[in-house]
């Protein structure tokens, strides 16, 4: 009998480039172990050869409201088709690995089904899936550590061919540190190339941007480089008053390229700009010749993931223009690697132990307390460990990539043409050790002033909120800057009345303060009189909750109450429900004010109103968008 393949194949499905790094994880322990790996995006994967693999490791995320990643859409679909039969992948060992976060409704879903399908399918967990959770005080890694012993552990019992030296074997960490990944060239360019000199200042910033990130590929590899546009600011307002503890903005754009044709419930991405001195800092602390050319491209080696799409033949970019445009130097958290190869290129004695024990598992803690806790920065760790002399081939591997940051679309085309608004809550917090942190895109879109011509890199995706017809009667719940994508709605409708008949929509809106934070009143208030969308003349209404306004706090799921008839009668003409705002007890709290108010309407029980908001989900009208 041919024995099978003795790699180990890890299939991970990332949005952000957790579960990458997870899957990084475990292929590197896996290599200590001599045992040969292949790590691979599952939309790099061809599903249906599953049944020939000897075992597989699924290192897969949730996003949203229990969402697959992007990259797993297509895989999952494979795995759903009902000709497959529970004896599909009999012989295959699996086991599962989630990262989730326990503050959403559907923590780490995707894991759960995943696990249920492939047992289904006839596959044999190797050990009980790990569920790594962002609300641990450790993180994800709290999980992983001993999920990853069990596996060995096991594995090494039902598969020993996977390691030929034995179950007992272990590279030491210091002889695996090998080559990075990626590999940077170097350029004698005198001047710039004649293409870019010609080149408006947009359109130079587009191919410089398309060329960082074609090189930076390798990070997470669905990721589209070139931009859908470029916006320029019009206008930028403050909505709630100044004393206030939160600030939240009202941005207005233009476009600058071709207008693209957005719908309302979409999402923008936009590329935040890093501060130009923080650059300069890192460049400068690295050693680092910010004028030199460089291009960047993977390097072959047979036990890591490869991006087979990476075109090596770039046209070379300023070493500057590549950090600022792809490498979070002054915003995001290093990984635990990060501090691991670190340790290697420490020449102080005491600073190599202090990171050798922030990455091992005994230091997990203290390394969560000192940089996650903290949020700090790439930039910062650098400079608490001043012998630190890594290559720039290194750290283009392992500083977070810099990533876009998406917000809920805010305006209607159809009542803006050529324009695009955005509702900003300007992230601000205090750590555990008192110091003032700020998010890096909220901080900077609210800095820029009108006047300014700066172009704006964008992407356009769809949301989580479908656009509703016209014809569609509509309950709208959203506190906070959760009405940011109801405006749209609004706004929209409103431009439908003009032409033909729209159904009602009833808005609930909360926040804390009448007089503080109240976002839009103007605008939901013009709406609500003279026959507006929202006025009770045409069936619609508008609610808010101001939860300290009173010795009681009141919030939308008591305005609901208040309108319980109101909404039964709107859900009994075939309304769609959609809620949007934070991820923590509100869309849970919102879905059992829906339960109590159609139970108490209808007069059924409560377990037959939750199955009847449950087939209103499944036939696409319970819309839920939600953020931490």
């Amino acid at each position: 009998m041919e024995i099978k393949s003795k790699k180990l194949l890890i299939l991970y499905a990332t949005q952000t480039g957790n579960a990458l790094d997870a899957a990084e994880r475990i292929a590197r322990e896996a290599e200590r172990r001599a045992c040969l790996v292949v790590i691979r995006s599952t939309d790099e994967y061809d599903a249906s050869s599953l049944p020939e693999e000897d075992a597989v490791i699924f290192v897969v995320s949730t996003t949203g409201q229990g969402d697959a990643p992007d990259s797993m859409k297509v895989f999952w679909r494979f795995l759903l088709q009902r000709n497959l039969g529970s004896h599909w992948l009999e012989g295959v060992h699996y086991a599962v690995f989630g990262l989730g976060d326990s503050g959403y409704q559907k923590y780490n879903f995707v894991a759960k089904k995943l696990d249920k399908r492939l047992s289904d399918l006839g596959a044999t967990a190797v050990v009980e899936r790990g569920l790594g959770d962002d609300q641990h005080p450790s993180g994800y890694e709290a999980a992983l550590d001993p999920w990853m012993s069990a596996l060995w552990s096991r594995l090494s019992e039902i598969k020993p061919n996977f390691f030929p030296e034995g179950p007992n074997f272990l590279v030491p960490n210091v002889e695996l540190i090998g080559q990075p990944k990626f590999q940077v060239t170097y350029h004698n360019i005198d001047k710039m190339d004649s293409q870019l000199s010609s080149a408006t200042d947009f359109e130079y910033l587009e191919m410089q941007i398309g060329r960082a990130c074609s090189m930076y590929a390798g990070k997470v590899s669905h990721e589209k480089c070139k931009p859908d546009a470029f916006l320029k600011m019009i206008k930028n307002f403050p909505l709630t008053r100044a004393s206030h503890e939160k600030d939240v903005r009202h941005l207005e754009f233009e476009f600058v390229t071709q207008v693209v044709q957005y719908e309302i419930g979409g999402v923008l991405e936009v590329l935040p700009s890093q501060n130009p001195a923080a650059v300069d800092s890192f460049i400068q602390h690295c050693n680092l010749d910010p004028e030199s050319f460089i291009s960047i491209h993977p390097r072959e080696l047979e036990n890591h993931h490869l991006d087979d799409n990476v075109n090596t033949l770039e046209v070379p970019i300023k070493l500057r223009t590549f950090v600022e445009l792809t490498m979070d130097v002054a915003s995001a958290s290093p990984r635990r690697y990060f501090f691991e190869v670190m340790s290697f290129f420490a020449t102080a004695e005491h600073e190599k132990e202090r990171l050798q024990y922030f990455a091992s598992p005994e230091g997990r803690d203290d390394l969560y307390q000192y940089n996650q806790k903290e949020r700090r920065t790439v930039l910062e760790v650098l400079e608490d460990f001043p012998s630190v002399q890594m290559p720039f081939e290194w750290l283009v591997q392992l500083v977070p990539p810099l990533k876009k940051r998406a917000f809920s679309i805010s305006s209607s085309p159809l009542a803006h043409p050529n324009q695009v608004h955005l509702t900003v809550d300007v992230v601000s917090w205090t750590t555990p050790f008192k110091r003032k942190r700020r998010g890096l895109c909220s901080t900077w879109l609210a800095s820029l002033n009108p006047e300014q011509r700066i172009y704006i890199p964008v992407w356009f995706r769809k949301g989580l909120l479908p656009p509703p017809p016209p014809s569609l009667p509509l309950i709208l719940v959203g506190p906070g800057t959760g009405c940011a994508p109801f405006r749209g709605f609004v706004d929209e409708r409103a431009a439908q009345s003009l032409s033909g008949s729209i159904a009602p929509i009833i808005l609930f809106f909360g926040c804390r303060n009448e007089e503080n934070d109240f976002l839009y009143r103007d605008f939901w208030s013009s709406h609500s009189q003279n026959d507006g969308v929202l006025s009770e003349a045409k069936g619609g209404g508008f609610y808010a909750a101001f939860s300290r306004d009173q010795p009681l706090k009141v919030y939308v799921q008591h305005k609901m109450q208040e309108q319980s008839q109101r909404i039964w009668n709107l859900l009994c003409e075939g309304a769609a429900i959609y809620v949007a705002g934070s991820s923590t007890k509100m869309p849970s709290d919102v879905m059992l004010a829906f339960e109590e108010i159609i139970s108490k309407e209808s007069g059924a029980p409560r377990e037959s109103a939750a199955r009847w908001l449950r087939s209103l989900e499944k036939a696409g009208k319970y819309h839920v968008e939600a953020w931490s």
